[in-house]
């Protein structure tokens, strides 16, 4: 059998509706899975595109992740539409380019309860729901190269901080949720091209260009290939593991 297969599995993609949570959850649909795309944004199209495109079912739903009511009510109505639940995609986030002394308290809150509280919201959802159903499941959220360097010329300590905790905080969750078979991990990605990092300064592109060893940004596609292999059964004795996808940027 294939490990990588994900026929049969449903996942719950959230920040799904562009970037690099579009193209995941293509890639976990290209490989068999349900999808269900949870974004604060209408996403009902991507899904719709996604299931004409490789014949799986698929589900939109709006959601604000740092409400953790709502983010239950999401995750049970996910669960009551597509009949059950087995992976999450973890990959809400925002990024505020702003030097920390000129940020005020809400923006650095507002960072926060984005990338780090919502992400911890919808795990403990979906975990919950798992136990609940005394079944396993895999869990991967995206934390970033930030949470390991700090980036320049800009600065975005918010940013940073959220996604370091994101990283340990995925790491204490795989720790704590061994006994009940759920897998916790997590990727972060160097720079991407998408929509996040396609508004910046172009000067800004090119110091960050320069500095990659590889010499160019990544691609969301070269980030589907982490996130499958840690969601599938080639992975199971893999938990707690923060994959870096930098294309060296971190090693230099």
């Amino acid at each position: 059998m294939d490990p990588f297969d994900l026929t049969g599995k449903v996942s719950v993609v959230t920040g799904g509706r562009q970037g690099i949570g579009k193209v995941v959850a293509g890639g976990l649909a290209a490989r068999g899975s349900d999808v269900v795309i949870v974004d604060v944004a209408d996403a009902s199209e991507v899904a719709s595109a996604i299931a004409a495109e490789h014949g799986v079912r698929t589900l939109a739903l709006s959601c604000d992740v740092t409400d953790p009511e709502q983010v239950a009510a999401t995750i049970a109505a996910a669960a009551e539409h597509m009949g059950t639940l087995d992976l999450l995609f973890n990959n809400v986030g925002i990024c505020l380019h702003k030097p920390a002394l000129e940020c005020t308290p809400e923006d650095f809150t507002t960072v926060v309860n984005v990338n780090l509280n919502g992400i911890f919201f919808v795990a403990q959802a979906f975990a919950r729901y798992l136990v609940e159903q005394g079944k396993p499941g895999n869990i991967v959220n995206t934390a970033s190269m930030s949470g390991t360097i700090v980036n320049i010329p800009q600065g975005q300590a918010s940013y940073n901080a959220s996604k370091a905790g994101v990283a340990h905080l995925s790491k204490s969750l795989a720790v704590e949720w061994v006994p009940y078979d759920i897998r916790v991990n997590s990727i972060s990605p160097g720079y991407i091209n998408t929509e996040m990092t396609g508004n910046v300064r172009e000067d800004w592109r090119r110091t960050w260009t320069d500095m990659i060893p590889v010499k160019r940004m990544g691609s969301p596609e070269e980030l589907v290939g982490a996130v499958v292999y840690l969601l599938s059964d080639a992975a199971t004795y893999t938990t707690g593991t923060d994959l870096i996808v930098d294309g060296a940027f971190t090693v230099v």
